[in-house]
């Protein structure tokens, strides 16, 4: 069956279930994603506009670090509510999270300065079984890195799945790399506490593991090509977690977070690609900056999506993205918990796909109740509804169309301008032959409000009804 043919049956039953006044779940993430093949700044899930071409899939939303392994203060760790989790997701009418691994059984997060908590967290259930012989250096059972820990696929699995059903696409994390990378050494706390609690360090597994290959405790070796025992052990839990999620169809695949030098993210992209061209389904596979890679690295690789650092510039205002690979772009890695709501229609009108690290509940770092990322929250779906909305396929950056230079347009036909301060913006419509609709749209209520039309073939000021930020819609009446 068509996925055209789909939405139109999920669509009616959808209306009688309303009529009956039942509750319907989001329609589940049609997949795999790939590129777009015309405008690569966003996937395609293979349905179709009226006139047969390809529509564009926009990702948006939030993601938390206990989202897969729990993380808690005590020993007795409390488990994470997935079930809750999406039912948030699903009323900010998000699409996509990170799903988060982690490398070490602690987390001690001293190491994030300001973000409201000073204490160690212990983390499980990591992907290797702790069976022993012997005690690692927390007291329980040695891994054996041999053996793959059931709990952790079968939860992997559990959560993206349940995730498809409502319409969120997951980014399974295979490596986190903030850890050995930025943690291990940070000033104010335990030195060497990541790779203390690592399955590699060698007092914590059965198998003659070590990941400092030089002695100098900065085991960055680890995620590097440099011990072919670990290379090893990695290549098998790589295909672990394909052989686990493969035959998903909102998967993708992120190799690390923050972390890996570049040979080995490379080779860990290749991995994938490799592995799942033996499989029934092939999944984006993506790279983050803030690691041991920069931007123009990460174009360069196999790639099919990648997140920009903010040590790039991809802060706030994000440059227009050029459209070579999807952009993920992520508060994750320009500020860690940071941003606000006009960051997300700037960085969206400028091509990027914007993304949330959330507080979510604040069990593990930050505010849930920031007023500031509520919006955030909220504007990720109104974008979310926008991009369903447009051609989004057809349109493309042009910051010189707006005289505030956030303009997303398929000029002649549509446009989305974002008004920063509010006031009057001038928008070149040159390319219209006719009338537009206008609409006006207030990210701080959710308000629409219909504009008179207005003329095509020249430069045209507009003014908002109302106060403050603002988006402008206008579309051809042709």
């Amino acid at each position: 069956m068509k996925r055209n043919q789909q939405v139109a049956i999920w669509m009616v039953v959808c209306l009688m279930s309303s009529l009956q006044g039942i509750v319907t779940a989001a329609m589940p993430a049609a997949g795999p994603l790939r590129v777009h093949p015309h405008n690569p700044r966003y996937f395609t899930d293979g349905t179709e506009n009226a006139d047969g071409s390809l529509k564009a899939v926009y990702l948006t939303g939030s993601h938390t670090w206990n989202n897969l392994v729990d993380m808690d203060r005590a020993d007795a760790l409390a488990p994470f509510d997935f079930g809750a989790y999406l039912e948030f997701l699903r009323e900010y009418d998000h699409n996509f999270i990170r799903l988060w691994t982690w490398d070490s059984l602690t987390w001690v997060t001293q190491a994030n300065g300001g973000l409201g908590k000073d204490f160690v967290h212990q983390v499980a259930p990591l992907p290797w079984a702790r069976i022993g012989p012997g005690e690692a250096l927390d007291g329980k059972p040695r891994f054996d890195l041999t053996k793959f820990n059931p709990e952790y696929f079968d939860r992997l699995r559990t959560r993206v799945r349940a995730a498809g059903e409502r319409g969120i696409y997951v980014s399974v994390m295979l490596f986190e790399g903030w850890g050995l990378r930025h943690g291990n050494r940070r000033s104010g706390t335990p030195d060497g506490w990541a790779y203390r609690g690592h399955p590699f360090h060698p007092d914590n597994n059965t198998n003659a593991i070590t990941g400092d290959l030089n002695g100098d405790g900065n085991v960055l070796e680890i995620h590097s090509l440099a011990i072919r025992s670990i290379t090893a052990l990695q290549e098998a839990y790589i295909r672990k977690v394909v052989d686990t999620v493969n035959d998903l169809d909102n998967v993708l695949f992120e190799v690390i977070n923050e972390g890996g030098e570049k040979e080995w993210n490379w080779w860990v992209v290749k991995t994938i690609q490799d592995y799942e061209r033996t499989k029934p389904k092939q999944h984006p596979v993506g790279l983050t900056g803030h690691g041991g890679e920069r931007t123009d690295s990460m174009l360069a690789s196999s790639a099919d999506w990648i997140s920009p650092g903010g040590q790039d510039g991809y802060r706030d205002p994000a440059p227009a993205w050029d459209g070579k690979k999807v952009s993920l772009l992520d508060t994750d890695h320009i500020w860690g918990v940071g941003g606000n709501h006009g960051w997300v229609w700037r960085s969206f009108l400028r091509g990027h796909n914007p993304i949330f690290m959330d507080p979510y509940d604040g069990s593990v770092l930050g505010n849930r109740f920031d007023p500031k990322f509520e919006l955030l929250r909220r504007n990720m779906g109104y974008t979310l509804r926008y991009a369903n909305k447009v051609n989004l396929a057809a349109m493309t950056p042009r910051s010189e169309l707006a005289s505030t230079g956030f303009c997303l347009a398929d000029p002649g036909k549509e446009y989305l301008v974002y008004l920063t301060d509010g006031g009057e913006v001038t928008v070149d419509l040159g390319a219209v032959s006719g009338e537009l609709f206008v609409e006006w749209f207030n990210p701080r209520t959710g308000e629409t409000t219909e504009g008179p039309r207005a003329s095509g073939g020249r430069r045209q000021a507009f003014q908002p009804p109302f106060q403050g930020d603002a988006v402008l819609y206008l579309k051809s009446a042709r």
